[in-house]
């Protein structure tokens, strides 16, 4: 299997509007970053993604991606379901609705934000989705096995996906010792990491992943959902402990 990161940024993306800041003036493409999503391959070359953010256009003519088999989602803030709609020509492609799998909550605010796209009767241009209710407990789809993580996300629990031994968690402030259990000794870990210094009510920063990485000990380490506010790639990147590195857009991890 193959995971790919479509974007590494938070809900802002970097470069931030009217900043000038390093690394949002930075020429090096890896202090680009659009906002968090990555796109599962599995064995049988099935598509699933994680997360629709306001980039997904821009994501899948970059990555040259033309098929989403199935979505998942990690919760309901706009950067990560709000490019729903561009969804549009893959549903008009293959003239089926592209499944959804997420919370109950979510599933209620999909249905809020996009009323047309679950209307009786739709807009011919419409996008159409099959929500599918999940809970955290395993389940199977595309003959392959996700483990849903709950973790907290300021006052919202919402979910992390663990797929063989790699599993992805974004948008984390906190971590149960009883869903801790379902990390411990992975090959790939990928956590959220807003910035180096001052905690954030509902985010990683880097000294809570490294608390991680020594608890958990997974063989490696990815930071996703980086904020400007971190540094630039080659900088910060060379001086992460051994087994911890900056993801950045368009990395590949095969697994």
């Amino acid at each position: 299997m193959k995971l790919k990161f479509f974007g590494t940024g938070t809900s802002q993306g970097i470069p931030v509007i009217g900043c000038t800041c390093e690394v949002c003036t930075s020429n090096n493409p890896k202090d680009s970053r659009f906002r968090a999503s990555v796109m599962i391959t599995t064995d049988e070359d099935k598509k699933i993604l994680i997360d629709c953010g306001p980039d997904f256009r821009q994501q899948m003519l970059i990555n040259k991606e033309s098929n989403v088999d199935i979505l998942l989602l990690t919760h309901e803030h706009n950067d990560h379901v709000i490019g729903l709609d561009d969804m549009r020509p893959l549903i008009f492609k293959t003239g089926k609705n592209i499944p959804i799998y997420c919370q109950k909550r979510v599933g209620e605010e999909i249905k809020n934000r996009f009323p047309y796209a679950f209307a009786d009767e739709r807009y011919p241009g419409a996008p159409s989705f099959d929500l599918h209710e999940i809970e955290n407990k395993p389940f199977t789809i595309l003959n392959t096995e996700i483990t849903p993580i709950e973790v907290t996300h300021y006052k919202i629990n919402i979910l992390g996906y663990k797929f063989k031994n790699l599993a992805y968690i974004t948008d984390a402030n906190s971590i149960s010792d009883t869903e801790k259990e379902k990390l411990c000794g992975l090959d790939v870990l990928i956590l959220n990491c807003i910035r180096k210094f001052d905690p954030h009510p509902a985010h990683f920063i880097l000294s809570d992943v490294i608390k991680l990485f020594e608890e958990l000990k997974p063989k490696q380490l990815f930071l996703t959902h980086i904020s400007h506010h971190f540094g630039v790639h080659d900088i910060e990147d060379k001086q992460l402990p051994n087994g911890i590195h900056l993801a950045y857009d368009s990395l590949e991890i095969f697994f």
